[in-house]
């Protein structure tokens, strides 16, 4: 399915021939093969191990430890996922994840949640060992990889194999400086805008808040005290059962209560060329009590059609903070931090790879029906 080739020198984010290449020469090891579709176009989906261990605080290991050695301190029960456990909302877990990794001296790794993930307002953070940051893999780094798994609105069910997290490797310096940015939006139109507002080395998305690309209805907002979501399963879960749908009253506003999780829309659409990947980083935390809670990463090829079409909508994943918060329709909410692809991948996000969330417009993850208003 995939090349198996060395992976080529240059600076970039690997795509998913080299991720292949990575596997097959031990850089990347795990006890099974991968599933068919755990690699994606500039990523690959990291597995659930057979055990959990309910934990009593997030940590990082630090300098001069392992991830083992301060479980052995931190851990208040054991869990084994071999038939599937619920993972219970406000609680802290860590799992060890089925791949390990020995990389070469040339390749660093970065994490972060699945899309599906994030919809689902479950906080992950993947760990390595003698680690001083979350979701950052050295260079050369060999060791287990781990996930704190922490479920803030849904209680879920998770088994070995499943997957809530994605890592990419990249060698180099990857990330696009302003000027590269405003090229590429000339060339390639990045954001659904003529002149885009690149500073801090991303480009601005908004939020809409007007109701009018999606008959009236500004978003969801999730609901507590809710069933069990079923990570593996799609389309199962009544969406009414879970969320509130928000629509627009003639007011180009939405009240965000504090600690409520929302998921809404940007303005812009988004669109990624095949010779490059983008990650959402939060916007500037002094210019409001919210933020959006989960940076998000997409692959090449994300809103593209290579008959002419440029653009998607990206979903935002907005939570309030301490106090209630006015969020305006058009307010900027995050920033698109583009990277070079080493090279092409073999497919683009979207062809033929399952891609849930192409050419989406305000769509909760997979595991619910779909849902039309009354």
């Amino acid at each position: 399915m995939f090349e198996t080739g060395r992976p080529d020198s240059g600076e970039g984010i690997l795509p998913d021939h080299a991720i292949a290449a990575l596997a097959a020469g031990g850089a990347i090891r795990t006890a099974r093969p991968f599933d068919e579709d755990q690699i994606q176009p500039a990523s690959l989906d990291l597995r659930l191990g057979p055990t959990a261990w309910r934990i009593r605080a997030s940590f990082l290991p630090g300098p001069g430890e392992s991830v083992a050695q301060r479980l052995q301190r931190l851990a208040l029960h054991q869990l084994d996922l071999t038939g599937g456990e619920v993972l219970e909302t406000g609680c802290v877990y860590l799992v060890e994840l089925e791949e390990s990794l020995a990389l070469p001296a040339s390749i660093a790794a970065s994490a972060n949640p699945k899309s599906s993930t994030g919809r689902l307002d479950i906080f992950t953070r993947v760990i390595a060992d003698r680690s001083r940051a979350f979701d950052v893999v050295p260079a050369g780094y060999e060791g287990k990889l781990y996930l704190e798994i922490s479920p803030r609105t849904f209680p879920i069910l998770v088994r070995q194999g499943s997957r809530l997290s994605q890592i990419r490797f990249r060698v180099g310096d990857t990330r696009l400086g302003e000027d590269e940015l405003r090229d590429l939006h000339r060339a390639e139109r990045l954001v659904g805008t003529d002149e885009a507002d690149v500073a801090g080395g991303g480009i601005a998305v908004s939020v809409d808040l007007s109701g009018d690309g999606f008959g009236g209805l500004l978003g969801f907002r999730a609901k507590h005290h809710t069933g069990l979501i079923d990570v593996d399963r799609r389309a199962a879960c009544d969406v009414d059962d879970y969320w509130e749908p928000l629509v627009t009253r003639g007011r180009r506003e939405l009240v965000l209560d504090p600690d409520a999780f929302y998921i809404l829309a940007s303005k812009e659409t988004v669109h990624v060329p095949p010779a490059y990947a983008a990650e959402m980083v939060p916007f500037d935390p002094l210019v409001g009590e919210f933020r959006v809670h989960y940076a998000g990463f997409f692959d090449p090829g994300f809103g593209h059609d290579a008959a002419g079409g440029r653009g998607a909508r990206a979903v935002l994943e907005v939570r309030s903070r301490e106090v209630p918060f006015i969020l305006e329709d058009g307010q900027i909410v995050g920033r698109l931090v583009y990277e070079r692809m080493q090279t092409l991948p073999t497919a683009l996000y979207g062809e033929g790879l399952g891609s849930n969330y192409q050419a989406q417009g305000l769509k909760l993850s997979k595991h619910f029906k779909a849902w039309t208003r009354d």
